[in-house]
């Protein structure tokens, strides 16, 4: 049987961000299994499908990695096109090289596709650029959240010199906000926390390190949100719309 199972990256909201490569994926898929983060315009894309809501969410009653990753085998083994879909990119804190390792030790043909994270759409969607010339010679992904809740290496991320993207992190911000000071790294260090990247209600707020906590509370930060920690978070690059925009010489 051609049974076949698509780990999909949905991008961080934005239904615009999907990749060709993602739309003709789920064009064919039998099978939709989407996580709660995933915009719901994208299942346009495969009206075809049946879909089969699996969703995981910090702090909410989530769907079991056990049953999801049992269900994907069951129709796969039933020959049919199955699609995960997942925000963001999978392979970006989104379990799917785990579940493609999983699915291709019981025989079943897996295949990733990438999707647009969130750490660098709402970047740039705030005029932020991850990796700005003469600012910030790289930038680090990281989730505050690990799988058996050991500490970061603090010191580390604190003294490496290049902004830190900082995913999961809205419950643990006095964690992340002592370990880099205790790390080393400077307290009015900027920060940006970017609430719903991409989307038409995506929120900003502008803060230092120090000041982190304090900041999120008289902004109500919520979930799901990205923190952007370094110089880069203190600049602001000019976005032009339609009537700013000088006309492009033809």
């Amino acid at each position: 049987m051609n049974a076949k199972v698509w780990l999909i990256g949905a991008g961080p909201g934005d239904p615009e961000l999907l990749t060709l490569k993602a739309v003709r994926a789920l064009a064919e898929a039998e099978v939709v299994l989407i996580d709660d983060l995933v915009n719901p315009q994208i299942l346009a894309h495969c009206p075809q499908a049946r879909v089969v809501a699996v969703g995981k969410r910090g702090g909410c009653r989530s769907t079991p990695q056990a049953f999801i990753q049992r269900l994907m085998l069951r129709y796969a083994r039933q020959g049919r096109c199955v699609a995960r879909l997942k925000g963001g990119d999978p392979c970006i804190f989104g379990r799917g090289g785990e579940e493609a390792a999983w699915l291709q030790t019981h025989g079943i043909e897996t295949e990733l596709v990438n999707g647009i994270t969130a750490g660098l759409a709402g970047a740039t969607q705030c005029g932020i650029s991850l990796t700005l010339r003469g600012v910030s010679r790289g930038v680090t992904l990281v989730t505050a959240h690990t799988q058996d809740d050991s500490p970061l290496n603090w010191q580390a991320l604190a003294q490496g010199g290049i902004t830190l993207v900082v995913y999961m992190g809205v419950s643990k911000l006095e964690e992340v906000r002592q370990g880099l000071l205790a790390g080393g790294l400077a307290a009015d260090t900027p920060v940006a926390m970017i609430e719903n990247a991409s989307l038409p209600q995506q929120r900003e707020q502008r803060s230092t390190l120090v000041q982190l906590c304090e900041d999120a509370a008289r902004f109500k930060l919520s979930s799901p949100a990205i923190l952007v920690i370094g110089e880069v978070a203190a600049r602001r690059e000019r976005r032009c719309d339609d009537s700013t925009c000088p006309a492009i010489a033809g």
